[in-house]
């Protein structure tokens, strides 16, 4: 259970981390220039979101066979995961909302994801890395 925590706790540090520096630093011009964004988001929809998707995610990845082999599997994971959640970010919100530029939208969204979900990968890996019993003696 530990394990479990610990990692939704990896995804929202890691997703609130690479989306708070992309919003309201690195990108901040960029989010500035969307008219239907919130002038003040709720900050309390998006961390229930991230501690539903983390516990997704956590789960599903404990549930594979190999889980703790190594942190580039689980950044393989994570990239794969978030490849889902990223398409939707990236392609489905540039067809249905008026952004100022379709491939700057793309660009943003897409680089942001990669950033967030490796990070993500990274700290699920060292989550669930092996652990070497001797050295716990």
């Amino acid at each position: 259970m530990r394990k479990h925590f610990s990692a939704v706790l990896a995804y929202v540090v890691a997703t609130f981390a690479t989306q708070a520096v992309s919003h309201f630093g690195v990108n901040a011009a960029h989010y500035a220039a969307v008219t239907y964004l919130r002038a003040q988001p709720i900050f309390a929809l998006g961390v229930l979101s991230m501690l539903i998707q983390g516990s997704i995610m956590s789960y599903l990845y404990a549930q594979l066979p190999q889980s703790g082999r190594s942190i580039g599997h689980a950044v393989l994971f994570a990239w794969l995961v978030g490849s889902i959640l990223v398409s939707y970010e990236a392609l489905a919100e540039a067809a249905k909302y008026d952004v100022p530029s379709v491939a700057s939208w793309i660009a943003v969204e897409v680089a942001t994801g990669f950033v967030q979900f490796t990070l993500y990968g990274v700290l699920l890996g060292w989550v669930h890395r092996a652990r070497d019993p001797q050295a716990v003696q």
